[in-house]
């Protein structure tokens, strides 16, 4: 009986502790429901914007900065030549500024806009206010670079407008997307649609296809007008999608008919419209990739190896190409390392590779050559040195022997003249051979002088007694004789 008693209890306890621990798990399993269920209420109320939108005023206000007349234009206009002189400064101050003042935001919300909304007429103007700048600002870029005096450079704010990337599409798009949320808003918040017109650059673009007509570089005006149109295109997209998730009333019309045509043709628009964007998003991805894994392949393969002499490098995506140009001889196993190194990048493991060396010029011959002109140079200055040595000393150093025991420097001598005697205007001096018997020979010293004019004859010839004297002691002769030119 005792047994029995004692086996119950111990049944007993496991149940009471299996009922604690269900308990425990349901009170687990509850708060965890409480906090995913706190988690996701803050994030709605964090992200959550449709509550803060402003429909009717939102319409309102893109349909009001769609015309494109008066002020607008003229606005346009100094925009547009803004742009343009900071694109020739390389001033990016000056392009900023230009962003600001632009106007051509308007109709490309207005087109976004329209189509989500099923407005046929709101897309016909946008449309016609877009082209209508567009070709405005073309042509006022034109003349600006056509005609402007002081030279166009290709500076970096040019280049950097003819050739988009994947960067460029994504900032159009949630640059797009900021745009349209902060004009949604009620009390539309001006420091982001100012952020956006910065960050999108719209103005750039215009200006630098205006060069490239100006300058007749079709290159640089189908990637800038490339740029644009990618611009444009995905700030409408951003429009369109952010109005139809804020679900914004579509426009009814009263004749059903042409609600279901204006329906049809708004969604063609739409179709037509998504098809370019999302091909040329592809094609800067795939292009970005090809970009990334070539800078990473030159620059990780080839500039840290000490063993190469890179000079040079070639991408040609078209034709799937790298090449390759170095200094000095590439040995067989050196293109073979590479070739294999290319494979291990996925993008451009496919690439062809073309290397070209130099094979006449290999490190060696180089340093052979340069060791070589060097000991060339070096024997040449030593003998320029010397005959400069020779000249110089051939130029103030005239020497004339005085009976065979002192020698004479004819520069010094006529400098010291010249300091003692100042109205001394002119002196030479020369040794004369003379035959009174016309057997013995004597060696005179003949001196050649001329005096200022102003003196008078008294005083020239007490000049010229003091300086045959001077001269006999500096000469060590015992006579010299002095004439006057």
């Amino acid at each position: 009986m005792e047994e029995n008693k004692f086996n119950f209890s111990e049944e007993d306890a496991q149940l009471k502790k299996d009922k604690n621990v269900e308990e425990s798990k349901k009170a687990v399993k509850k708060d965890a429901e409480g906090l995913l269920k706190s988690i996701t209420v803050f994030f709605k109320e964090l992200l959550d914007f449709r509550d803060d939108t402003d429909r009717d005023a939102t319409i309102e206000a893109i349909k009001a900065d769609i015309p494109f007349k008066g002020a607008t234009a003229w606005i346009l206009i100094c925009s547009i030549f803004v742009a343009s002189i900071g694109l020739n400064a390389d001033s990016t101050a000056v392009v900023i500024g230009a962003m600001l003042i632009s106007p051509l935001m308007g109709p490309i919300l207005g087109i976004g806009m329209s189509i989500a909304i099923n407005d046929i007429d709101t897309l016909r103007k946008s449309l016609i206010n877009l082209a209508t700048m567009l070709v405005l600002s073309l042509l006022t870029a034109f003349l600006f670079f056509k005609f402007f005096p002081l030279g166009n450079q290709e500076t970096s704010e040019l280049l950097g407008r003819v050739k988009p990337d994947i960067r460029d599409v994504l900032i159009a798009f949630f640059g797009g997307l900021a745009l349209i949320i902060a004009r949604t808003k009620r009390g539309t918040i001006a420091s982001v649609i100012f952020g956006v017109a910065i960050a999108t650059a719209l103005m750039p673009p215009l200006c630098t296809a205006g060069y490239g007509l100006a300058h007749g570089n079709l290159t640089y005006f189908l990637g800038a007008m490339n740029l644009f149109t990618i611009n444009t295109i995905f700030i409408a997209l951003a429009t369109f999608i952010v109005l139809k998730l804020l679900r914004f009333p579509m426009l009814k019309y009263a004749n059903s008919a042409k609600r279901r045509r204006t329906a049809r043709f708004a969604a063609l628009v739409a179709v037509v419209v998504m098809i370019y964007p999302t091909i040329t998003f592809l094609r800067v991805l795939k292009s970005s990739g090809f970009e990334n894994d070539y800078n990473n392949f030159i620059s990780k393969e080839i500039k840290l190896n000490q063993d190469l002499w890179f000079q040079n490098s070639t991408l040609n995506t078209e034709e799937k190409k790298i090449t390759l140009y170095f200094n000095g001889e590439i040995a067989e196993a050196t293109e073979s390392d590479l070739l294999n190194e290319l494979k291990s990048y996925e993008k451009i493991s496919d690439f062809k590779l073309e290397i070209f060396g130099n094979k006449n010029r290999s490190f060696d011959k180089i340093s052979d050559a340069y060791d070589r002109a060097i000991r060339d140079l070096d024997e040449k200055d030593h003998i320029i040195s010397g005959l400069r040595n020779e000249v110089e000393v051939l130029r103030e150093e005239l020497r004339f022997v005085n009976g065979g025991s002192s020698v004479v420097s004819f520069s010094n001598l006529s400098r010291d003249a010249k300091v003692r005697f100042s109205d001394l205007m002119y002196f030479s001096y020369a040794k004369t051979l003379e035959s009174k018997d016309f057997i013995n020979t004597d060696t005179l010293e003949v001196a050649t002088v001329k005096w200022n004019e102003t003196l008078n004859d008294s005083l020239i010839a007490i000049k010229e007694k003091q300086l045959n004297d001077w001269l006999k002691e500096q000469l060590k002769a015992k006579q010299v004789i002095i004439k006057r030119d």
